[in-house]
């Protein structure tokens, strides 16, 4: 049985937050999926995200903008039910998301990353 959107190995492609909260690629900050989502709507979510990016692709080689337009629409309304977009899946903190960790409070953690987990 193969399962959507898991990585076979227990070791993250990114360096992940201590709290969970985010991934960093290239010294950023990336919010990761709500894990409070059930595993079949989170795999459900991460089927229609393929989809909807594919339609991005399409409409792009395709050079139709209307058909674009609504495939990236579909591509954020997905990202935000997933909980990488949108009101934080968190309560209590502020959202980092799409910020450089250095200019936030995971500095301390990300300096002591080494330099090639940190992307820099």
């Amino acid at each position: 049985m193969r399962i959507v959107g898991k990585r076979p190995s227990a070791t993250p492609r990114y360096p992940v937050t201590p709290d969970g909260r985010y991934f960093i690629v290239r010294g950023k900050l990336w919010r990761r999926s709500n894990p409070a989502l059930p595993e079949h709507e989170r795999a459900r979510l991460v089927s229609e995200l393929m989809r909807a990016r594919s339609a991005v692709g399409h409409a792009k080689r395709n050079g139709d903008a209307e058909a674009e337009r609504a495939a990236r629409a579909e591509v954020d309304a997905v990202k935000i039910a997933l909980g990488e977009r949108g009101p934080p899946w968190w309560t209590g903190d502020a959202d980092h998301n799409r910020t450089l960790a250095r200019n936030t409070p995971y500095r301390a953690w990300f300096e002591g990353l080494p330099a090639a987990s940190r992307g820099e």
